[in-house]
């Protein structure tokens, strides 16, 4: 089966395919020598004075014939020779660097996906497949870390409620504990909980899925952003940080989903929040920009170090202070609210100069409408 395999190879079709142009060109070539060769010589022979003895003709073609059949013979065979070395050394070249491209995939198949191809010297489109190679197999290994950390992180957010559930739980059974209106909070804050975690991730699939349905109106930037600032003023307010809004009402308008866009801001000035301390500042702005409007939340947090920046919209990441579990939350309001911009045709993207000076996350959303602010639906 495998000298099947090698027979059929690339590399061995590339050296058939030179092995039979090569015999066919010297077919040809002995055949145009052969037929235009010698009525050529004989004319020249005839030029040359050399035609009239007959027997000093036929020796002289003869001559010729031996002559030529010999030197295009030893020629050919000399070509040949050095055609098939050629050919083995090039087809050894193709198959080598695609034989290690066949093995790294096979490494890939079974889970290794640290799997790197080295650069080969094969030539510019090899060069490349392997420089693609290489990209895929980087987001592949990417993918899967988060994947792991993901369910380890999972798993953490669901044991904590489940466990205090299953702890009450036995303590009623066992008549240890009697139920009671602080039983009953606990249990429906544990239940509530789970049912948010589940929710969460059950939006931010969905989103990144592109699965959402959105209910487009049109909407003025100035409101959506004073609205979202009234809806969390109170809580800001209760820990001591400023909330301050930087928009006009008539700034132009955008086609979104009212519901969808509250729920990314939110999650912005949530985030804000938990990581801002007391007599901090939260700033919200909106403003035109090339292309459409930019909304921003601006914080004078704890920051974001450089290398945690992007990753700070996976699902689950909490290598930073953004993702902190400590604070609390379900650790996927970023990816969700990343999630639904982009089902709004926009970006969502989040900058920081490091620890202790604070970040910002920056809405763009393509512009709509006049500036006229409108309702449809």
């Amino acid at each position: 089966m495998t000298g099947q395999r090698r027979y059929r190879g690339l590399a061995a079709r590339f050296f058939l395919a030179q092995l039979l142009v090569v015999v066919v060109s010297i077919l040809a070539a002995v055949a145009v020598a052969s037929l235009a060769g010698p009525p050529l010589f004989h004319e020249h022979l005839e030029q040359a004075g050399a035609g009239h003895d007959a027997t000093q003709m036929l020796h002289v073609e003869q001559a010729y014939r031996d002559t030529n059949f010999w030197t295009l013979g030893v020629a050919l065979a000399t070509a040949l020779v050095c055609c098939l070395v050629l050919t083995w050394y090039v087809a050894r070249r193709i198959q080598n660097p695609i034989h290690a491209l066949t093995q790294a995939a096979t490494a890939m198949a079974r889970g290794k996906y640290d799997t790197r191809v080295p650069a080969m010297g094969a030539g510019t489109e090899v060069e490349d497949l392997a420089a693609s190679f290489n990209t895929m197999a980087e987001r592949l290994e990417r993918t899967e870390g988060t994947r792991r950390r993901m369910l380890s992180d999972l798993a953490h957010e669901m044991r904590t409620p489940i466990s205090v559930l299953t702890v009450y739980l036995e303590a009623l059974q066992d008549g240890v504990s009697r139920w009671g209106e602080a039983t009953g909070e606990l249990m429906d804050e544990q239940l509530a909980r789970l049912t948010r975690l589940v929710e969460d991730i059950h939006d931010v699939s969905r989103a990144e899925e592109g699965r959402i349905e959105l209910d487009r109106t049109i909407e003025s930037a100035g409101e959506l952003l004073q609205a979202a600032a009234e809806a969390h003023r109170d809580t800001y307010a209760a820990k001591g940080v400023a909330l301050i809004l930087n928009s006009s009402q008539d700034i132009a308008t955008v086609e979104v989903d009212r519901q969808r866009m509250g729920q990314v801001l939110g999650n912005l000035l949530t985030n804000a929040l938990r990581h801002t301390p007391a007599r901090g500042q939260v700033t919200l702005d909106a403003r035109q920009s090339a292309g459409g409007i930019t909304l921003s939340v601006s914080d004078t947090g704890e920051g974001i170090l450089p290398e945690h920046l992007p990753h700070i919209f996976e699902r689950f990441y909490r290598g930073d202070a953004a993702r902190d579990r400590d604070h609390g939350g379900s650790g996927v309001g970023l990816a969700i609210s990343r999630a639904l911009v982009q089902a709004h045709g926009g970006s969502l993207t989040a900058s920081s100069a490091g620890s202790d000076a604070g970040a910002t996350f920056t809405v763009h959303l393509p512009a709509r409408g006049d500036g006229n602010h409108s309702t449809t639906s």
